[in-house]
């Protein structure tokens, strides 16, 4: 049965690895959910977290072969581990004079924040799960969302555990 998939991926800093590991998902006809690349605590070793829907064994082959790409330190599949996980999205909402602390409100509830406030629409901060952003999301939707930009997930695992 296919189910999303997190992968964990540490990568040699150089141009080129992202479109590497990219192409190697292209090829092997998945759609990447969401991908986000950051620096690490080890200076050249950047960290990938992609998201992609898949089968236990495929995503499984997939993983082997990311690990035979020169530049790629280390490959771990992190799903059933206990994890912590978290998106940031930013999202631009119409608002006006009458509809500005309705948004504020909403705003609050989700522990979010305000990050820009323009005669026409407020710039709101959320980090979270995705199921907390989605729900953001669907509220405010109700204003007229002018824009919206997403990270995708970044994860990691809980506690002392070292990922696999």
């Amino acid at each position: 049965m296919a189910t999303k998939h997190t992968l964990v991926a540490l990568v040699e800093d150089k141009p080129g690895v992202l479109n590497k590991v990219a192409s190697l998902f292209r090829r092997r006809g998945f759609n990447i959910e969401s991908i986000a690349v950051g620096h690490t605590e080890v200076p050249s070793i950047s960290r990938m977290t992609v998201v992609v829907d898949g089968t236990a064994q495929s995503v499984e082959q997939v993983r082997k072969q990311l690990e035979k790409i020169i530049e790629v330190v280390k490959v771990s599949d992190i799903t059933e581990d206990n994890l912590v996980a978290r998106e940031l999205a930013l999202v631009k909402v119409k608002a006006t004079p009458q509809t500005r602390s309705e948004i504020i409100q909403i705003v609050d509830i989700f522990r979010a924040n305000i990050v820009d406030v323009a005669p026409g629409s407020v710039v709101v901060e959320v980090t979270g799960d995705e199921d907390k952003i989605d729900s953001l999301f669907s509220l405010l939707e109700g204003f007229g969302i002018k824009e919206m930009a997403r990270t995708g997930r970044i994860a990691m695992g809980r506690g002392a555990k070292e990922t696999k």
